[in-house]
């Protein structure tokens, strides 16, 4: 396909602007299709303004639209009648898919999806229309990143649902950029996602299948976790597999900026293509941060356990007190309450939590008993959110002047080392 500039020096230096060639017939749906998914790398207020268009190559019976926002680049491949000869069109991407709309403007839904769209240069037609649409200069269009070749493949909808585990745990304070993203690793036959924002830390595991040789190494990336939550909502209707290659800047420290290589990871996606850069830096090592032992397990009914929260949540918020904990309360016979925490002493004496049934896996509630547990009811609703289960096991340690004195690990399974998906939640420690 066409080159293009990674910058506008060539046009400072005097290169004339290169005049639009894409050539292309195609139905309209799959026109807005691929644009519906080009659109994942469009920045509305990028500049120059040329980033905020769509490169359009056509040839070899095929059309690529193209975008690149400096931090995700977009590829979608569509089948189509095209001239031998191959061109490029670099199109403003916000009015052509205005003006493929109003083309079909009174058009039933039916009429409109199969109508035939045509683009000579920049003028788009239809059998009743023929309209020109606005160009960039494609000197001025910094070229997407390279996408990365497929390493390993997975089923798409099993991706999502672990993506999607992950992301509640995710930072979103941007002065610490770091715990804003999603460390995806690959390795082996095994892809990790881990996401923390020092409060709780959720790390999901999937099966993948090696598509070449695997590295020596695991491959790691740190992908923004507002990109990949915006990417989740366009993989709702994927199915079948999905390629993920992963690009690491393994050069040596000091070597000129100039020749080091973007890390990045690339998802791909049948004729889609979305290649993402990587963040600076990685995720605090966890494994030691997820306990190996402790000192009882307790297995609890997750429906009950969320309505309990949302009702003392509800609560806390009816009576104006933000920022409170929920509680976590073990009486002298061992039986657990979920309640709110009230302001006062006396009004914590006078109130009663719900009963949450429990089963202990591990251990005995001998060292629970008259023991308390507090969690921010935001961050608990996420934890158990992500699972899926009927029962979650919470993983407890030490209790130290009747409150724990470690992060509580939840599990689907009864073990601690369960494979596939585990959530560490932060306690919060009373005064």
């Amino acid at each position: 396909m066409t080159q293009v500039a990674t910058s506008n020096t060539e046009k400072k230096e005097g290169k004339q602007p290169v005049k639009p060639t894409a050539h292309f017939a195609a139905n309209h749906a799959e026109i807005i299709d691929a644009l519906n998914f080009a659109e994942f790398g469009i920045a509305p207020k990028a500049q120059p303004p040329a980033q905020r268009g769509v490169l359009i190559e056509s040839g070899d019976d095929r059309i690529v639209f193209s975008a690149y926002d400096f931090e995700t680049a977009v590829s979608v491949t569509v089948p189509a009648t095209t001239p031998d000869a191959k061109g490029s069109s670099l199109l403003d991407f916000p009015e052509l898919k205005k003006t493929l709309a109003a083309m079909v403007a009174g058009e039933p839904k039916t009429v409109a999806a199969r109508t035939r769209v045509s683009l000579t240069g920049d003028l788009l037609a239809t059998e009743h229309l023929t309209v020109p649409v606005t160009t960039h200069d494609i000197h001025e269009y910094t070229q997407p990143l390279e996408a990365v070749p497929a390493m390993a493949t997975m089923d798409a909808q099993t991706f999502l649902g672990q993506l999607n585990r992950v992301l509640p745990a995710a930072g979103r304070d941007d002065t610490l950029p770091v715990l804003t993203g999603i460390q995806i690793t690959l390795d082996g036959e095994t892809l990790t996602m881990a996401a923390t924002d020092r409060y709780r830390f959720a790390v999901a595991e999937l099966p993948v299948t090696a598509t070449v040789q695997p590295p020596e190494k695991p491959l790691t990336a740190l992908i923004p976790a507002v990109t990949l939550s915006v990417l989740a909502k366009r993989l709702k209707t994927h199915d079948g597999p999905m390629g993920i290659g992963i690009l690491e800047d393994d050069h040596a420290e000091g070597e000129r900026l100039a020749h080091r290589p973007t890390p990045r990871a690339t998802l791909s996606l049948g004729a889609v293509t979305v290649t993402m850069r990587s963040l600076d830096g990685g995720l605090p090592k966890y494994g030691k941060l997820f306990p190996k032992t402790c000192e009882t397990s307790v297995q609890l009914d997750r429906a009950t356990t969320e309505r309990a929260v949302k009702k003392c949540q509800a609560v806390l918020n009816a009576k104006g007190l933000r920022s409170v904990p929920v509680l976590f309360a073990w009486d002298i016979d061992g039986n657990l309450t979920l309640a709110p925490r009230m302001d006062t002493a006396e009004d914590a004496a006078r109130t009663k939590g719900m009963p949450i049934p429990t089963t202990i896996t591990h251990g005995t509630d001998e060292g629970l008993r008259g023991g308390l547990a507090a969690f921010n009811p935001t961050f608990l609703l996420d934890a158990l959110g992500t699972f899926t289960s009927d029962t979650i096991t919470l993983h407890l340690g030490e209790m130290k002047d009747g409150q724990l004195s470690k992060p509580v690990l939840f599990t689907e399974g009864p073990e601690m080392a369960t494979q596939g998906y585990k959530h560490l939640v932060m306690h919060v420690r009373l005064a």
